[in-house]
């Protein structure tokens, strides 16, 4: 259509031509107008024949289903209304989810709320909320399964079966919360298993490595597209029982930031207390966790305090060598010939081989390398045994390790080496066990500056410090010149320099080595020591003495100075152990001293101080430069 205004002017144009083109300009818009009009004529007419075919199907496959005899609105309807008063809900759920299906019943079928509010009864009826399972609480039986499938590990099997046995009195127990916590490879995750299987528990395993959002946890609410519940509730519909055993595995490396702390989310699951209420978001209904055995696994206790503090902690610490053996010749050697189709007249290691792998080849807590290296032999002697049609026993024995492993990748007893000025060594703690930490003292010419070197923490540092205030308030008893501060530099250094290195334990190993250095005494190789310094000289207690005592053994130390506090600790080390080691409790300064220098020092005489001084200076000086490097 043309307008008022438009009509006029093609009135008043007297031009013939010039009208003429002013209506072929409006015929050509209004053609434009109609064919944009016609083409979104044809769209809506196409979704509405789309969406009327749509509805016309589904009728159709709804009048079908009915003269089949299957079911139809109502049916359906009616079939998940049966499944919600059958679930065992308590009274809250039970009424949300008949709420949400009078919702569901008023609803199209088409409309996207409907699919919806369909998610939300699936997931309501499918969580288990009375199926359990029997829970074994035979003794004998499940302390024979926990020692088919584990060597050792005393204290924790000790704890399950006093779980069980208080299970078979009580009817109703709330689950414990045990946590785990050992080096990488020492069995936490199959412990888990075991305990499932012992227990007769359906196990679940859910990894919380890297895990930031605390959705994972407690679900998203049902406002988000695609919301589900959270994990927990997911793995415990997938189980099929509301009393499984529930590990959460690595619970000590989640992490945080804007999405939420899922540790302070798990704080109300672990809680005995408070998680018969467990409430998440996508259900809105109180669910009851009480039932459930959780089981938590770490390799350190880098846990929130407030989380740490609703477990029971039992610690894991590395298998000592005897351990090892046991391990390999009665578990890995078997599993990995069959894994690797080796058949037992092809193969046979030798306990001396076994020990051979362990010591030169592996140094670790767990056992995961020496699963590893024993499944290299397997792997190898299938290569070699390929072309030959009649393959004959291999008799594995230590020297043709080299041949299978490659070259010797460990020293075993290195430290029993000669004595040495300045060097002393120390036990450090670390996640995957302990360690052996060399220490290293140097002293030249300078103006009594102290260096230190070896990627040192601050508690470290700062236990240096310490260590240099006791041998200053001690230089004369040592027969070291007191003004040596003046004009003697001072260097300590931890080898592995790349490796970062923190804690107070080497406390006294830094003590000894500044006043064997300065005092010109060396340090005998085959003691290793631990413990914190004092100003006053005090040796003071420290953690981790089992991981320790093992490094000391694995690294062929024969005498281990331990802090006088720490005695009562050694009723958890195994006997082979301090037998072979001889450990030495001390609570002073002079004590370690007393056993660890290979020479007692003369005590420094005032009146001859600064003679002396000058002579021996020059001799000890090119002896030191062979001693200490």
């Amino acid at each position: 259509t043309v307008g008022l205004k438009e009509k006029q002017d093609i009135l008043e144009t007297f031009s013939l031509k010039e009208r003429a083109e002013k209506i072929l300009s409006h015929l050509a818009s209004q053609l434009d107008l109609t064919k944009v009009e016609k083409k979104i004529r044809g769209r809506v007419k196409k979704q509405m024949e789309k969406s009327q075919k749509e509805y016309y199907l589904n009728e159709q496959m709804k009048a079908l289903k009915r003269e089949l005899g299957e079911l139809d609105d109502s049916e359906e309807a009616a079939v998940l209304e049966k499944q919600i008063l059958e679930a065992g809900m308590s009274k809250e759920a039970e009424q949300k989810a008949l709420n949400e299906l009078q919702k569901y019943k008023m609803m199209s079928p088409m409309s996207a709320e409907a699919s919806v509010v369909r998610g939300y009864i699936d997931w309501i009826v499918s969580i288990p909320w009375k199926k359990e399972s029997k829970i074994q609480t035979d003794l004998k039986k499940a302390s024979k399964v926990l020692n088919a499938d584990h060597y050792g590990l005393e204290e924790v099997k000790e704890r399950i079966l006093e779980y069980l046995a208080v299970q078979k009195r009580v009817k109703k127990l709330k689950g414990p919360v045990i946590c785990l916590v050992g080096p990488p490879g020492v069995g936490k995750t199959s412990l888990g298993e075991s305990i499932a299987r012992a227990t007769n528990r359906k196990f679940i395993r859910m990894s919380l490595g890297g895990v930031r959002d605390e959705a994972e946890i407690r679900g998203h609410r049902r406002t988000y597209i695609g919301s589900m519940p959270g994990r927990i509730l997911q793995k415990l519909s997938k189980s099929g029982v509301k009393n499984p055993l529930f590990l959460l595995d690595e619970v000590d490396k989640m992490g945080m930031d804007f999405r939420g702390d899922p540790a302070s989310a798990l704080l109300e699951v672990l809680d005995p207390e408070q998680n018969h209420t467990f409430n998440d978001h996508y259900l809105e209904v109180d669910y009851d966790l009480s039932n459930v055995m959780f089981v938590c696994t770490a390799n350190s206790m880098n846990i929130p305090p407030a989380l740490l503090d609703r477990m029971e902690v039992i610690r894991l610490p590395g298998y000592t060598e005897d351990e090892k053996v046991n391990i390999a010749d009665q578990y890995l050697i078997p599993k990995q010939m069959k894994n690797n189709g080796v058949k037992e007249t092809e193969l046979k290691i030798t306990e001396d081989s076994i020990k051979d792998l362990i010591r030169y080849f592996t140094r670790e807590a767990g056992v995961r390398a020496l699963e590893r290296a024993i499944s290299k032999i397997c792997r190898k002697l299938v290569k070699n045994n390929s072309d030959k049609k009649k393959p004959r026993k291999l008799n594995l024995k230590p020297n043709l390790l080299e041949d299978f492993c490659g070259v010797r990748k460990f020293e075993y007893g290195e430290t029993a080496e000669i004595d040495r000025i300045g060097q002393v060594t120390g036990l450090a703690w670390t996640q995957v066990g302990g360690e052996l930490l060399t220490l290293e003292a140097a002293s030249f010419d300078g103006k009594g500056k102290i260096i230190k070197t070896g990627s040192l923490g601050e508690v470290m540092q700062e236990s240096i410090q310490a260590a240099m205030s006791v041998v200053r308030s001690r230089a004369e008893s040592l027969g070291i010149d007191p003004s040596f501060y003046e004009n003697t530099d001072v260097h300590i250094h931890v080898p592995d320099g790349a490796t970062p290195k923190d804690g107070p334990s080497a406390g006294i190993g830094m003590c000894t080595a500044v006043a064997s250095v300065l005092s010109k005494i060396p340090v005998r190789a085959d003691v290793a020591m631990t413990g914190e310094i004092t100003l006053r000289g005090e040796v003071l207690k420290i953690g981790g003495l089992k991981e320790k005592l093992l490094a000391a053994r694995r690294g062929g130390i024969k005498t281990v100075l331990i802090p006088q506090g720490n005695v009562r600790d050694l009723k958890e080390v195994p006997d082979n152990i301090k037998d072979e080691l001889e450990i030495k409790p001390v609570k002073w300064i002079d004590e370690v001293l007393n056993l660890v220098l290979t020479r007692q020092p003369i005590p420094w005489e005032k009146e001859e101080g600064i003679p002396q001084k000058v002579s021996t200076k020059k001799k000890q000086s090119s002896k030191k430069s062979i001693g200490t490097h």
